[in-house]
């Protein structure tokens, strides 16, 4: 009976636009068994895909309040559900595995998880291969970008951060598991940034910090100086924003092994590199987290098929011989978190 409901609790979190496919190994399911016991399994897949307050759950279901409250509000806590309240009122959801149940899980993370995760999450990332629609875009770091280029909102991690009315810190989920593993970078670790509902979530449950604007500017300036890779949700109104290294990150480390990162990546601008200006230093390909930049006879050259549009290689460049220019087929982000989930969904046939 248990290794049967974890087998249709992974058919329910892959019916959600994230997806969660299956192995021939299995893996995936003993992840499953560290985060949801027998019966939490099977209330997870009794509620809606839209927030629902538990009286309204408890009377669907025909239970107790109370208890189920109670139930609902430790998986909340635990990082196995979405929990957001309105008007003081907790509302409640499933949530799918990446972008959610993985990192919603950075306080229960062990050795053991870290083993069964660096297993399936390949698994995760070559089903997003074909998904038109990705979770994460790429936005240039702030020097890399002219003062007289326009750039519009969702491409300015700054702007971006504006005016926010809720920002929380935590710790980066992939670098945690990597340095659990002993394959760790140097890199800091408190630097993954949430905002709004998703921040206060964060903060509830114990597994961030609220931080003003300000001390968000300076991880992100921090980010630019390390050379690390600012990857905002994919969306105008932004939801959370991963500050990425090509050591640590699932998402670069997947997208460093592809022959073509450009197909995979969302982003709006890729770089360039003047030969008379380039003196051949080769300061570019240390900053580059994707091994996009390449020598040719006497100077750099930026490999397309491999460029995501970070900047890091313009912003060191001494000789002022890298710039970003924009990419003639980049594409306006989807307007909020809610609208990318319907267009993910919808490319995965499941509408």
């Amino acid at each position: 009976m248990p290794q049967e409901v974890y087998t249709r609790l992974r058919e329910f979190l892959d019916g959600l636009p994230g997806g969660f496919p299956a192995t021939e190994s299995g893996v995936e399911l003993k992840i499953l068994q560290r985060y949801f016991t027998p019966e939490e399994a099977e209330l997870v897949m009794q509620l809606q895909p839209m927030p629902e307050p538990a009286g309204a759950i408890a009377a669907r279901l025909g239970v107790d309040e109370a208890e189920l409250a109670a139930r609902l509000e430790s998986m909340a806590r635990a990082g196995s559900i979405y929990r957001m309240r309105v008007e003081g009122e907790a509302y409640y959801m499933p949530v799918q595995f990446v972008v959610g149940i993985y990192e919603f899980h950075l306080n229960s993370m062990d050795r053991e998880l870290a083993e069964l995760l660096e297993e399936y999450l390949p698994h995760m990332t070559r089903q997003w291969e074909s998904v038109p629609t990705k979770q994460l875009r790429v936005v240039p770091v702030g020097a890399a970008i002219d003062t007289t280029t326009q750039v519009a909102t969702y491409d300015s991690a700054r702007q971006l951060v504006a005016g926010q009315d809720a920002i929380a810190v935590a710790d980066c989920i992939c670098r945690k598991e990597q340095q659990l593993l002993g394959k760790g970078c140097d890199h800091p670790l408190e630097n993954c940034l949430t905002f709004g509902l998703a921040a206060r979530y964060y903060v509830e449950n114990g597994m961030g910090r609220e931080i003003t604007e300000e001390e968000c500017l300076a991880i992100l300036d921090r980010a630019e100086e390390d050379g690390m890779v600012v990857s905002p949700s994919n969306s105008q109104a932004v939801m959370n924003i991963c500050i990425c290294c090509g050591d640590s990150c699932n998402n670069l480390r997947a997208l460093k092994s592809y022959p073509r990162p450009a197909d995979h990546a969302l982003s709006t601008f890729q770089a360039t590199i003047d030969p008379d200006l380039c003196v051949d230093c080769g300061t570019c390909a240390e900053r580059c987290q994707i091994e996009a930049l390449i020598e040719s006879d006497d100077h750099m050259v930026v490999d397309l098929a491999r460029c995501i549009g970070c900047g890091l290689c313009v912003t060191t460049c001494p000789q002022e011989a890298v710039s970003l220019v924009p990419k003639a087929e980049a594409s306006e982000p989807p307007a909020n978190f809610v609208e990318m989930q319907m267009k993910i969904a919808g490319e995965r046939g499941l509408l």
